[in-house]
């Protein structure tokens, strides 16, 4: 399978399969999509000149124009791809899932939903303001030890741990963060392990006296800001309706620099309020920042905040817009990373992750307040996905194998879809708010997923130039 796109001026054929990106001159780009039947049909060990011979037959169609030269040098450059196994490569990964299923698994990582309230009112807010539709609650010192405890026993001979602190808002009961660091620092050598800490915060309750703990034991910090201040402040006001803009953007930048630029991002969420999302993109990184997220909002399309599908045009021409605004930033020697455009060509994820995703469900695991378990975030308070807690373990393991098996080939739209070994069949969550299947699709969500990817590969082609 080859995906064939045009974008800021290049011509880009990806081999799917295999993952090579080829940037190609006009006459390739106009003979590729032609020949896939073509060599479909063919014996794979067929002598090259058989294989030059049969694409010049269709070059002489598609580009009947051409002079006998032009001809023979695009089709001795396809064929030369094609016999390095980098153009029309066959998927030699379903089988692979046979033993995948059959894996035993290990958990490897935790989101501890240390507090369920906050103290802000997001309106988009998937967990109910912080409560995840049920009640209001801290998680306890002696939970966030059994919690991890219960890593440690479940992660089998893997030494290396992540546990992210979420809610609601985590600094809302930051002595328990502490407290639960501490307790895994001394788990650390004892049984051979090493705990990754990440946080996310939407930094009202950030205080300088935090900044010397937060910097040295967590790996990764998430700081959620929409953007501009109009946009951030409609949408991530107080209960009272004041805004929260001017309170945290002075601590999210004093953070970021004490970070040195690295190891946090700032994220951000828009809406059918602010579909000129890389107006608020380039507005957070005149602000500092230089590790930036902002995704689309996901929830039903009864708010008005959602997107409706006579949206998407616009916000894919958003997602080229923003691109060439990056790559400008870039030749103006103002950098910055923005996460859906990050992409590793050269090595990425491994075959499992490519296949499988996040893991959610088997290696992932939410832990909610009172140590009830559940496969990621967005599946606390769905009782219907309730896998068991922290004293009894896991014990409905269907809910389990039902995830294990949740992949790209469990997924029929993703089998002729290019993206699928970048987005590895999207969110389970978003799939069952939609489908009421954690095997179906957000076909908006990939919609966006596929134009995001095809910009991130163009800014590579751009920067490579």
């Amino acid at each position: 399978m080859v995906h064939c796109y045009q974008n800021n001026g290049f011509n880009i054929v990806l081999d799917v399969n295999s993952g090579s990106v080829h940037i190609v001159d006009e006459i390739v780009y106009q003979i590729i999509p032609r020949i896939g039947d073509l060599l479909e049909k063919m014996d794979e060990h067929l002598e090259r000149s058989i294989y030059s011979k049969e694409v010049l037959k269709i070059a002489k169609e598609v580009c009947p124009e051409l002079s006998r030269q032009e001809m023979e040098e695009a089709v001795d450059e396809i064929v030369e791809l094609y016999m390095q196994r980098q153009l029309f490569t066959k998927d030699e990964f379903e089988d692979y899932m046979s033993a995948f299923y059959n894996r035993e698994t290990v958990v490897k990582a935790l989101c501890l939903h240390i507090a369920h309230d906050c103290n802000l009112a997001c309106k988009y807010c998937f967990a109910d303001e912080g409560e995840y539709h049920g009640r209001r609650a801290f998680m306890s010192e002696e939970t966030g030890k059994k919690a991890l405890d219960f890593l440690v026993k479940n992660s089998g001979n893997r030494i290396n741990l992540e546990v992210d602190f979420f809610g609601g808002e985590p600094l809302m009961n930051f002595d328990v963060v502490k407290a639960i660091v501490e307790y895994g620092r001394s788990l650390e050598e004892r049984h051979h392990k090493k705990f990754r800490f990440t946080l996310t915060t939407n930094g009202v309750l950030l205080k300088e006296e935090m900044f010397e703990f937060i910097n040295k034991e967590m790996s990764n910090v998430v700081l959620s800001i929409d953007g501009r201040k109009q946009v951030h402040d409609y949408m991530r006001p107080f209960r009272s309706g004041a805004g929260s803009y001017e309170l945290i953007v002075p601590k999210f930048q004093k953070l970021a620099e004490l970070r040195n630029q690295m190891d946090y991002y700032v994220r951000g969420t828009f809406t059918k309020h602010n579909m000129d999302f890389s107006k608020d993109v380039l507005a957070l990184a005149d602000l500092g920042f230089e590790q930036i997220s902002v995704e689309p909002v996901v929830g039903d399309e009864t708010y008005d905040y959602t997107f409706k599908n006579e949206d998407l045009p616009t916000l894919l021409e958003e997602y080229d817009r923003l691109a060439k605004a990056l790559l400008k930033r870039r030749e103006e020697d103002k950098p910055v990373n923005f996460f859906h455009f990050m992409i590793d060509l050269s090595g990425g994820p491994c075959v499992a992750k490519r296949l499988s995703g996040c893991g959610s469900g088997t290696e992932y695991l939410a832990v909610a307040p009172w140590g009830d378990l559940y496969p990621c975030h967005q599946f606390v308070g769905k009782e219907e996905f309730l896998l068991g807690n922290l004293d009894t373990g896991i014990i409905q393991q269907e809910i389990v194998d039902q995830f294990k098996k949740c992949n790209v080939y469990a997924k029929k739209e993703c089998s002729d879809c290019f993206a699928k070994f970048y987005c590895s069949g999207g969110c389970a969550a978003n799939a069952y708010e939609f489908s009421r299947n954690i095997n179906g699709v957000y076909e908006p969500g990939c919609q966006l997923q596929r134009k995001r990817i095809e910009c991130a590969i163009m800014m590579k082609a751009a920067l490579a130039e």
